[in-house]
Order: C-alpha cells, then structure tokens, then sequence
C-alpha cells in the first residue's frame, strides 16, 4: 500500500489496516492513534517519532524497522518481531509486548514503565537505561542484554534468564530476584538496597562497588563473586556460600553471616564489627585465589585477638 493512500483513509475515518503491506515505507513523523497494524509487514519500514498512541501491532513484522521516539504508550504488541529493530528513545508506557521478539534490538532509554513483557524474547539486546519500572518481565529472555543503567524498581522477573546479563549501574532497589541465576553478571555499581535475593546463584558475578544495604542473601550462592568495596551494610548473608569471593574493602557493618561459608574469601580491609570478625576468624580456612594469603589473615586475625587482650 502506498503512504499517501493510506493517510487518506485515515483521513476519512479509516483506522483497520490489518495484514497491510508497508515493507521500507517512510511513516516518520506521521499521526495514527489508535490504527489496527496487527499482522502487518513494516519490516525496514520509518516510524521514528510516530505518534501510534493505543494502536495494535500484534503480530506485526517490525525486522530491522525505525521506531526511534515513536509514541506508542498503551501499545497492543503481542507476538510482533522487532528483531534488530530501532526503538533507541520510545515512549511505550503500559505497552503490551507479551512474547515479542526483540532480539538484537536498540532500545536505549526508552520508556517501558508498567508495561508487559512476559516471556518476550530480548536476547542479546540493547536496553541501556530503559525505564522498566513495574514491568513485567517474568519468563523473559534476557540472557546476554545489557541493562545498564536500567531503572527496573517495581519489576517482575520471576523465571526470568538471565545469563551473562549486563546489570551495572541498574537499579533493583527492592526487586524480588529470589532464586533467580545471575551466574557470571556484571552487578557493578548496581543499587539493590533492599532487594531479595534469596538462594541466588550469584556465582562468579561482578558486584563491585554494589549498594547492596539491607539486601536479602539468605542461601546464595556467591563462590568466586567478586564484592571488592560492596556496601552490604545490615545484608542478610545467613548460610551464604562465600568460598573464593573477593570482599576487600566491602562494608559489612552490621551484616549477618551465620553459617556462611567463607572458603578462601578475602576480606583485606573489610569493614566490620568486632563480634562479626570473631566469629569469621573462628570458621575461616583455606587460601584466596585473589591475594594467595590465607583467609585468617586476610581478616586480621592475629591482630585483632592480641589487640582484644591488651585491653581485656
């Protein structure tokens, strides 16, 4: 269909254009509220800076199309493939884009607050401070996308993959990830004041220089992490696996690490009170992969128990 053909229908009232033929078409800047799209083919095609406000592109073929700073919140995108698609600065707002496909995709600061995205494939994609505040982003595929910056507060991701993710800088305050596989992540410099990570398989992940106050790493496992000046201020690290983690200057003001197993972890220059180094100096044995010492002296432990006599 050509443009102009279809801007007059629109003109005259028209609104259904479903299974429309709109493959490398220039719509850029055009007004379509409420237009049905659903089944189209706008593979290659021009949106950018579109105004499509509650409009239906269900099932649309989006491949490789332009969408930058279109308008699209309260969008129905059910099914579409926007693989490799432009969505770098998209206002989408309560958009629906349960099972889209969105691998490969740029969607660089766009705005996604409230929408769905459960199950959608976003694999591999570029979502660098995407707004996904109360999302849904449960069952998605999110393995190897990188998300920093990502303002994800509020969100779901229960069931969500996540391997090899790029979560630095990204905000999780509060976020339930209980359970979640975040083996080998990038966490660094991420703000997860608060949030729940229960039984977590942190391993091997980066969460230096993390805001981790109050977080929840009850039974996590987080062998080989490295926490190099982690706030985990009040961080509930109860029966935690930290063999092999690397803690040199983390804050562990007030944390609670009973039953955690501390195998070969460093903790040069870690900040923590006196019944806390107690008792890791009670249960610490083996030698870090970090600074090849012995994790007892990476604690200090001789000093501080010749420091407690002379005062005793």
């Amino acid at each position: 269909m050509q443009v102009s053909y279809l801007l007059r229908l629109y003109e005259m009232g028209h609104r259904d254009f479903a299974g429309v033929d709109l493959r490398g078409a220039d719509l850029s800047g055009i007004t379509l509220i409420e237009v049905n799209f659903s089944g189209a083919n706008l593979t290659g095609a021009n949106l950018s800076r579109t105004f499509l406000t509650k409009s239906n592109l269900s099932g649309a073929f989006l491949n490789w199309a332009n969408l930058s700073f279109v308008k699209l919140s309260e969008g129905e995108l059910t099914d579409a493939d926007l693989t490799k698609a432009n969505l770098s600065g998209a206002f989408m707002v309560k958009s629906n884009l349960t099972k889209a496909k969105l691998s490969g995709a740029n969607l660089t600061g766009v705005n996604l607050r409230a929408a769905n995205l459960e199950k959608s494939n976003l694999c591999g994609a570029n979502l660098q401070g995407i707004n996904l505040r109360g999302a849904n982003l449960n069952g998605a595929n999110l393995n190897w996308a990188n998300l920093s910056g990502a303002r994800l507060s509020g969100a779901t991701l229960y069931g969500a993959f996540l391997n090899g993710v790029n979560l630095s800088e990204a905000y999780l305050n509060g976020v339930d990830l209980n359970g979640v596989d975040l083996n080998g992540a990038n966490l660094s410099e991420a703000k997860l004041s608060g949030t729940q990570l229960q039984v977590a398989n942190l391993s091997a992940s980066n969460l230096s220089e993390a805001q981790m106050r109050g977080v929840n790493l009850m039974e996590a496992d987080l062998t080989g992490a490295d926490l190099t000046r982690a706030s985990l201020k009040k961080a509930n690290l109860k029966w935690a696996n930290l063999s092999k983690a690397d803690l040199r200057e983390a804050n562990l003001s007030e944390a609670n690490l009973l039953g955690a197993t501390i195998d070969g972890a460093e903790f040069t220059d870690v900040t923590m009170g006196d019944a806390t180094r107690r008792y890791l100096c009670a249960i610490a044995k083996g030698t870090t992969t970090w600074t090849l010492q012995e994790t007892k002296a990476t604690l200090n432990c001789s000093a501080h128990f010749a420091r407690q006599a002379v005062l005793s």
